[in-house]
């Protein structure tokens, strides 16, 4: 592809001479995918922990290569496991999180106004998780229905009273939705939008699903912010794709729907909110937002090559100033340990090949991950209680978003002279 008026970066080009001869197609819009984004090396699925039992057995690895369509410019990773296999037993459960529960909470505050919801409604959430969202529309007298593959985690959301199917949607479920005269008033969808493989199946299903006033929001980590704040942490396979506010714009206007209105959120590091409805729903016009947002990404040059194939470099210098921060401690006969078994952390920790030699344990709040085994890394994850038994001098705060939570939950940790640490955007000790 010739982009006129750019010289690309040495590194970029040296990131897109890497690329391998075979080329997968785009998933979106079909063109071949031959240009680098960043090369993570080989690594496990980011949720695939590990029960003690499992120790002595051996581990799936997989290319972990964000690769950019030149034509869509959606980044996205190959699919080399089936939805099933990633999310059929999943151990990740949003309630878990304090700030992720207010942000849901006011949400649904602001929806219910927004859109005139009450009890005639349906709210209709594609990966609904353990109802951590649903739940404060039931508190407001508004039907629900979860979407989620995971039958452990539908389970918890059931045990709320949240209805919940366990299937995972695209275009068959969303007909099959539509003949029981379940058709939504609001389908919302946070963090599921990456996972989505089958993407147009996906859109077309919630098209489908939609009723003819009916609106979308859709939550996701914003490519741009990735870039920009050295996010590649959030870079793991069960996240199959990264959208910037153009591409998602270009994607959902192939299946009919128009995107009215988009949010920039703190959450994950940097994440949008957009808001869909049908092209021919003129009941919501086009906000502002919706083209300084466009604006803004074309100036910045995400339209382009440029900021993609420049990535790559410095997720290289990240690495080599965790490993150094590890190894200076570790010489000064300093004790780390992590706190959260996150999925980006797994991609971070396997990336960087720190495992017990530089981390004593990882702690995380969910019983569901405790006393299980990071991915790859093997690390033990236990109790946070665990740190106040051990006195650690550094603590690694691998979810780097959660980390004024994390750190106002641990403000003990400075009773003893302990510190914390960040590893993204870059290494910071606090």
């Amino acid at each position: 592809m010739n982009i006129e008026g750019r010289s690309e970066t040495a590194a970029g080009v040296a990131a897109a001479d890497r690329a391998p001869t075979h080329a997968p197609p785009c998933r979106f819009c079909g063109a071949p995918l031959t240009r680098t984004v960043v090369d993570l090396g080989m690594s496990p699925l980011a949720n695939a922990y590990l029960e003690p039992e499992q120790l002595g057995e051996g581990e799936m690895f997989y290319p972990l290569h964000a690769r950019v369509c030149e034509d869509c410019f959606l980044v996205q990773l190959e699919k080399f496991e089936q939805p099933e296999v990633i999310f059929g037993d999943y151990a990740y459960f949003s309630s878990y999180s304090d700030s992720w529960l207010k942000h849901a909470e006011a949400y649904v505050r602001m929806a219910t106004d927004r859109f005139g919801l009450g009890q005639d409604s349906l709210v209709v959430e594609l990966a609904s998780n353990d109802g951590y969202l649903l739940q404060y529309f039931v508190e407001h007298d508004v039907p629900v229905l979860g979407v989620e593959p995971a039958a452990n985690v539908a389970a918890a959301a059931e045990e709320k009273g949240i209805p919940t199917r366990v299937r995972f949607f695209g275009e068959a479920m969303a007909r099959d939705l539509a003949e029981e005269g379940l058709r939504a008033d609001l389908i919302i969808g946070n963090n599921v939008l990456a996972h989505v493989p089958e993407l147009n199946d996906f859109v077309t299903g919630m098209r489908h699903l939609l009723k003819p006033r009916g609106v979308i929001t859709m939550e996701f980590p914003h490519l741009v912010r990735l870039i920009e704040g050295n996010q590649f942490d959030t870079i793991y396979h069960e996240h199959f794709s990264y959208y910037s506010f153009l591409t998602v714009e270009r994607i959902f206007a192939a299946h009919g729907l128009t995107l009215f209105d988009v949010e920039e959120l703190p959450t994950h590091g940097g994440s949008l909110r957009i808001y869909g409805r049908h092209e021919e729903d003129d009941s919501h016009p086009v906000g502002e937002r919706v083209g300084a947002l466009r604006a803004r990404e074309r100036e910045g040059g995400y339209d382009t090559l440029a900021p993609y194939l420049a990535f790559g470099e410095r997720v290289n210098r990240t690495k080599r100033r965790l490993l150094s921060f590890l190894v200076q401690a570790k010489n000064e006969g300093k004790s780390v340990v992590g706190y959260g078994a996150a999925a980006k952390g797994n991609t971070l920790l396997n990336y960087c090949g720190v495992r017990t030699d530089f981390l004593d344990y990882v702690v995380d709040r969910s019983p569901h991950k405790q006393d299980r085994h990071l991915p790859g890394t093997r690390i033990p994850i236990v109790a946070p209680e665990r740190i106040a038994e051990t006195r650690p001098d550094y603590v690694l705060i691998l979810p780097w978003n959660l980390r004024d939570e994390i750190a106002g939950q641990m403000e003990h940790v400075r009773a003893w002279g302990g510190r914390f640490v960040v590893p993204i955007p870059e290494v910071a000790v606090f």
